[in-house]
């Protein structure tokens, strides 16, 4: 059991992805997270008021599937298959976000400052997280995709779009780390 707590080598995840992904090119089908919002809003007759969501979503139905077992297995993963949920930072990582006021660095999963029991009750961290969560739906929508779509799908089908699309989440999430983090905190 020791083996299934521990992350996986790459040599063991990376094939297991290009099996998964091999599979969905020979039945014809394309992998993405972002596509089952828009599923979702045309079951619920979105399409009523938009062109947009004017599409057979029952052939999307599999994708579907996909998005409940991510849940599914992320909450098994996280309740029952995680002992040690820290990641194992850099020490020059920790001292950094240290001085940047994020005490909790290096000995919890996720920055308690931003999403502790106190973190909500700011409203400062609320509204970052309200524009953040805006700007990652409009850049999966404006980009025709998500990271997932783009990053293993599109590439594997070798979309030039996609891997247009995956170096600009790249810059983006440089930019963001090293140009606008430090003036948020």
């Amino acid at each position: 059991m020791e083996w299934i707590l521990e992350p996986w080598p790459w040599y063991v995840s990376g094939p297991l992805i290009a099996i998964t992904m091999f599979t969905l090119l020979y039945v014809g089908r394309n992998f993405g997270m972002s596509s089952n919002l828009r599923t979702l809003c045309a079951m619920g007759g979105a399409g009523k008021t938009s062109n947009f969501f004017q599409f057979d979503w029952k052939t999307q139905r599999w994708n579907l599937l996909v998005m409940i077992g991510a849940i599914i297995g992320g909450f098994v993963g996280s309740q029952y298959l995680s002992e040690n949920q820290v990641p194992d930072l850099n020490p020059k990582t920790i001292e950094q976000l240290k001085a940047s006021g994020f005490e909790s660095a290096g000995t919890t999963y996720v920055p308690t400052e931003l999403f502790g029991d106190d973190a909500f009750s700011s409203p400062t961290t609320i509204i970052l997280l309200l524009i953040g969560g805006l700007l990652v739906g409009f850049g999966a929508r404006y980009a025709g995709g998500c990271t997932s779509g783009h990053s293993i799908s599109g590439i594997s089908n070798l979309q030039m779009p996609s891997l247009i699309a995956t170096i600009g989440f790249f810059i983006g999430g440089l930019i963001m780390i090293h140009l606008i983090f430090p003036f948020i905190f």
